[in-house]
């Protein structure tokens, strides 16, 4: 029995920041290059952390966090969708979160929660037939969003609003996003 790389984008993603944490154990100022931050108005060497920081997390407890999510959902959604599909709507993701904690808020921006949340809405529509509203996507609007709702006005230092944006976009990508070899897929060659 050999071990297969079953997801390419989601493993690579988990890795990348996996390896990524670890750096910053050893070099901590290195976290604040992937901070998104929180004005545009900062020097261009930081303008990748608007997509980049979903690499980086504040803890190892954050990470777990994250990556305990997505490897339990990516490579069902990487199955249905395709790997080029979920890196386009992972990077979407990262860099709408990015700019609009930006527009919105004043506060950097760090992690893969948005990415996350994504996840968890778009896997809500895997088995859906095109003409319907998944039942499933009705719950974990209520039970996932609804939650970060609630929990935005408490100062716990977490983004509820990238996790809002986040189910948003995957609410979005499990409406416009035809699954690969459907009928919908063929016909329009891809999202991107």
């Amino acid at each position: 029995m050999r071990i297969s790389y079953n997801a390419p984008v989601t493993l690579t993603f988990t890795f990348i920041a996996a390896g990524i944490r670890l750096l910053c154990d050893w070099m901590p100022g290195l976290l604040n290059l992937l901070i998104a931050p929180p004005v545009f108005d900062v020097p261009w060497i930081h303008y990748p952390a608007f997509i980049i920081h979903i690499l980086g997390h504040s803890s190892w407890e954050h990470y777990f966090g994250n990556f305990s999510l997505m490897l339990l959902i990516g490579p069902i959604l990487e199955e249905k969708y395709g790997s080029k599909q979920m890196f386009y709507m992972i990077v979407l993701t990262a860099l709408l979160g990015g700019l609009l904690n930006a527009i919105f808020f004043d506060t950097g921006l760090i992690g893969a929660s948005g990415v996350v949340f994504m996840m968890i809405v778009l896997a809500s529509f895997v088995n859906v037939q095109r003409g319907t509203l998944p039942l499933t996507f009705l719950l974990v609007l209520v039970l996932y969003i609804g939650q970060e709702v609630v929990q935005a006005f408490s100062n716990d230092n977490i983004s509820q609003f990238a996790h809002i944006m986040g189910g948003g976009a995957g609410a979005f990508f499990g409406f416009m996003v035809p699954p690969k070899g459907t009928k919908e897929s063929t016909a329009s060659s891809s999202f991107l």
